[in-house]
């Protein structure tokens, strides 16, 4: 009888494309059958205090708080590379209102994009409220909060619904540091063993590359969970966080992780310094 594996993502058209294989039945999974679990991306961060799935999606944030119990997977990495996680308003708003106190809405507290909101703030912890992320446009563009936090799609949709940009976390990172800005990995639970992680983790890495290898038939799968994009800027999309870095990290992937982590560790941001643990 095959060993169920339950492997969480978020329900977007890029994690769709990444386990496209996966999900259809492209690739032998051998002595594995894997269970798909789509949660939003701060309901996986919770559910990984809790070690509930196998293998998840997590924020790098939100794995300084379980590497105890997780390790990241070699391959399957969101990296905004110049680009990232966008500020949003519909009134002009700058650093210095959210310094002051202007409330943004966010998507999570364990969101990486919220612990780099908090570095581009210099540490300061902002006024906020946290909103689902597919409704944080709709709460900024009915006058509910000034501000908002963009991840998914919404990136590339704002300015045509008539929001302002106060700020691209992504390149202000890449202009700070000079690197991409670790944003989402693929963790697997150590207590799998050596054995079956290292066959997961071939089976992760075969279907990144299976789409990628497929991309109009992978995107075919994505385009139900691209909440109404059209399929250009669903291409695009995909493409932003699908991959040369999330087919593998590389030295310069693994150290833009250390960097993130130290940085933010300096800043009193997270709860310990922690040394991320790489599946080989």
């Amino acid at each position: 009888m095959p060993t169920t594996i339950r492997l969480a993502h978020s329900p977007d058209s890029d994690d769709a494309f990444m386990f496209h294989a996966l999900a259809n039945g492209k690739i032998e999974t051998g002595d594995f059958e894997f269970l798909h679990e789509l949660r939003d991306i701060e309901t996986l961060n919770r559910a990984a205090f809790e070690g509930r799935y196998e293998i998840s999606a997590v924020s790098f944030h939100a794995y300084c708080h379980v590497a105890d119990r997780y390790a990241i997977l070699p391959h399957g990495a969101s990296f905004g590379d110049g680009y990232g996680p966008v500020l949003i308003s519909k009134e002009p708003l700058a650093r210095a209102d959210l310094l002051a106190g202007a409330e943004v809405a966010v998507p999570g507290l364990l969101t990486t994009a919220y612990l780099t909101l908090r570095l581009y703030l210099g540490g300061a912890e902002p006024k906020h409220r946290v909103v689902p992320f597919d409704r944080i446009m709709e709460e900024v563009g009915r006058g509910a909060l000034p501000a908002g936090l963009l991840i998914h799609e919404g990136q590339l949709t704002y300015a045509e619904e008539g929001f302002r940009l106060v700020e691209d976390l992504g390149r202000w990172w890449k202009a700070e540091t000079g690197g991409p800005l670790p944003l989402g990995c693929n963790v697997v639970r150590k207590d799998l063993g050596p054995a079956a992680i290292r066959q997961v983790s071939r089976l992760l890495g075969e279907s990144i590359r299976y789409a990628l290898a497929h991309r109009e038939e992978a995107l075919d799968y994505a385009m139900a969970y691209a909440r109404d994009l059209p399929r250009g800027k669903a291409d695009a999309f995909v493409g932003m966080y699908v991959n040369e870095w999330t087919k593998g990290y590389g030295e310069a992937g693994r150290e833009a992780v250390r960097v993130l982590l130290g940085r933010a560790a300096e800043a009193g941001l997270l709860p310990r310094r922690v040394e991320p643990e790489f599946v080989e």
